[in-house]
């Protein structure tokens, strides 16, 4: 480490070194030769004086240059320096020895130096390099997810790495943004590098592809026309990944907030209409039952008025499942818990519905008809209710609905089985969300998905759960299970 700002002094000096130099260091020879001869410099010395300035020349300049020096000098030793003086005649063994000795010195040095410096230039461009990679991971930690990271990434990658283009293809939004010149022709050179699916570098053209991953998936590709390191190129094709993701993530959050803060509006709404419609509606029931009190009315008058009491009826329950429900989400509900027989209260279910003949569809079977459960009575009533509407609603004409009820360790499971259209896996837990439709149902079979929400909504205040089976073969079966004593909600 401690050589590192001597090899960036080296490096400078070669970098801006021009033949001037080199004549200077060739003056620099016949000047220590003019000096030794004119004051009788021995051999010993001038030879020593010879290889400090071969070895200087080798570390500086390199290696052709030191042994044209160290030839020059061994003719100059030669020459003035053995006899006989003043004649070009290596007789003496000892000139080809210092001859040997010089070259072999400027072949090591140099070697040396040049290592050195290769290893000091490497240093200096990884630093470069990491620096620049640096810039950009900061620089795309402040994009702006609210626009597309497409152009905002290749606009970095191009100014912070000087090159020449750079195209990305982002999978999800299927877009390609560009930065800088290409040729005509390679407008989708980004998305052809995706759809080939494998990194590729051109050296000709001095081009990298690379394909974005976010672990095993492939959303995009980068593109970079320049001289970079592949090294490098890898890493900005592992940023701009994660940055691709970072907005894919984003974006899911916004939507899901949107979608919340959309379905918090809803909810209010409905709600605030149920509040309002509850009076008008308890004033209509009233005055039909009044008529049908009063009597005397055609067969035809009597069935209009039974007509809009029974909707009434009808609208003053969906009202009161909306009211519950609000509560229940803002878990405002004090469970009223009480010793409920199972049995029972499936017998006064039944027995206070009017299915129009649907009756005799609905079957009860219970494994113990003593089964007692410790729940707000009214709670699981409205459950049960809800079950078997959907089943009469839904399941197949004249197929027979089956109300079961067993107990599993500490739990109470009741269940409405029917048979009719089978509901899709990716839609059993959506149904139970408030509001929520299947596609391929809701325009035949009217609803309001109101109902299994509030389902759901009363198991979780018994501290129980809900969920669906569905098969063509063995029908579709809604279940609840309670604990057999149910705690109030802390």
């Amino acid at each position: 480490m401690g050589n590192r700002p001597v090899c960036g002094w080296i490096h400078r000096l070669r970098r801006h070194q021009d033949p001037g130099q080199y004549l200077a260091a060739c003056a620099a020879l016949a000047l220590l030769t003019y000096l030794g001869s004119i004051f009788r410099v021995n051999l010993t010395t001038i030879s020593f004086f010879y290889l400090l300035l071969v070895v200087s020349i080798a570390l500086f300049f390199g290696f052709w240059q030191a042994s044209i020096t160290s030839i020059l000098a061994v003719l100059c030793l030669d020459f003035f320096f053995t006899a006989p003086l003043y004649r070009f005649a290596i007789l003496d063994p000892q000139n080809w020895v210092a001859l040997g000795a010089f070259q072999v010195t400027a072949l090591v040095i140099s070697r040396l130096s040049a290592k050195e410096l290769r290893s000091a230039r490497e240093a200096a461009i990884h630093r470069a390099g990491m620096e620049q990679l640096y810039e950009l991971s900061r620089s795309s930690l402040l994009l702006d997810l609210h626009q597309p990271p497409g152009p905002q990434l290749v606009t970095l990658i191009q100014r912070i790495f000087g090159a020449r283009a750079v195209a990305l293809f982002d999978r999800n939004l299927e877009r390609q943004d560009r930065a800088g010149e290409w040729d005509a022709g390679e407008e989708d050179l980004a998305k052809i590098c995706f759809d080939r699916g494998f990194a590729e570098d051109d050296l000709h053209t001095a081009t990298a592809e690379r394909t974005l991953q976010i672990g095993n998936r492939r959303i995009g590709a980068l593109v970079v026309r320049g001289k970079i390191r592949p090294l490098v190129v890898d890493a900005c094709g592992s940023l701009a990944a994660i940055a691709i993701d970072r907005y894919q993530s984003f974006e899911k959050e916004e939507r899901a907030e949107s979608s919340r803060k959309g379905e918090e509006l809803r909810s209010a709404v409905m709600d605030s209409l149920a509040h309002e419609f509850k009076t008008p509606l308890t004033v209509i029931q009233t005055a039909s039952s009044g008529l049908l009190d009063f009597g005397g009315f055609a067969d035809t008058q009597k069935d209009l008025i039974t007509l809009i009491d029974d909707e009434a009826i009808r609208l003053t329950e969906l009202c009161t499942r909306l009211l519950r429900t609000a509560r229940l989400e803002a878990e405002q509900v004090g469970l009223e818990a009480d010793d409920v027989n199972v049995q029972e209260l499936i017998s006064e279910v039944l027995a206070a519905r009017n299915y129009s003949g649907d009756d005799s569809r609905v079957r009860a079977i219970a494994d113990d008809p003593a089964l007692t459960v410790r729940v707000d009575r009214a709670l699981l009533a409205m459950i049960l209710t809800q079950y078997i509407d959907n089943a009469l609603k839904y399941s197949t004409p004249k197929t027979p609905i089956e109300l079961a009820t067993r107990t599993s360790h500490a739990e109470a499971v009741l269940s409405v089985h029917n048979f009719g259209p089978i509901i899709p896996i990716e839609e059993r837990e959506r149904i139970f969300d408030r509001f929520y439709r299947s596609p391929d149902l809701k325009d035949s079979i009217p609803g309001t998905g109101i109902g299994l929400s509030v389902v759901r909504k009363a198991a979780e205040a018994h501290h129980g759960h809900v969920w669906v089976i569905s098969d063509e073969k063995e029908g579709t079966t809604f279940f609840v299970s309670l604990p057999t004593c149910a705690r109030r909600r802390p």
